[in-house]
């Protein structure tokens, strides 16, 4: 019987530990220092992986609530650092201007951080989500596992139409730089 356990539990582990490296590994820069990420962004073309995550007011906010309209998925390692500000500011001023669309800023930041951002900066056309208590970041590949950013997201964004399907994403090639804006744009737009 114990030889039974034994030998189960270590199938279970070397199960998981298989499925952990057949999943291609990612590399993105960190100021031009390489940083590998958990994954590769989700496929265009394919459906838009499900996810769970924290709003502002502590509330889950899923995927599902938004089928029906074009969702932007702005993705980010912390709302305090410049790059990552920027962005949130760039989405929340187009976001006004995108019929049937919603902007999603997603971080590891804390909602309570995320809400304050919000109210210091006047940030009112963009939804704010927190992956602190989800697996947002493996799901999507986003999910950096060395260096001192390990834990928080990388810089993405993912686009996905009202059917639920992925038609566009950038995985940003060094997480010190902004994402291509238009190009994320004009993918709602066509």
């Amino acid at each position: 019987m114990f030889s039974k356990i034994v030998f189960s539990t270590l199938f279970f582990f070397s199960a998981i530990g298989f499925a952990q490296k057949s999943k291609a590994i990612n590399t993105v820069l960190l100021k031009g220092t390489p940083v590998r990420t958990y994954s590769k962004l989700p496929d265009v073309h394919k459906p838009a992986p499900k996810f769970t995550l924290t709003d502002v007011n502590m509330n889950d906010q899923s995927l599902d609530a938004y089928k029906g309209r074009y969702v932007i998925l702005n993705i980010f390692p912390s709302v305090d650092t410049g790059v990552c500000s920027a962005s949130v500011h760039h989405f929340n001023e187009e976001a006004g201007n995108l019929p049937n669309t919603v902007v999603l800023c997603i971080s590891k930041d804390l909602p309570f951080a995320q809400k304050r951002f919000c109210g210091a900066e006047g940030i009112n056309n963009v939804v704010m989500l927190s992956d602190f208590r989800s697996d947002f970041g493996w799901n999507y590949g986003v999910e950096m596992i060395e260096s001192s950013m390990k834990g928080l997201l990388s810089r993405a964004v993912v686009v996905i139409d009202p059917s639920g399907n992925i038609i566009y994403e950038e995985q940003v090639p060094d997480i010190s730089q902004e994402p291509n804006y238009e190009a994320a744009i004009a993918a709602v737009k066509n």
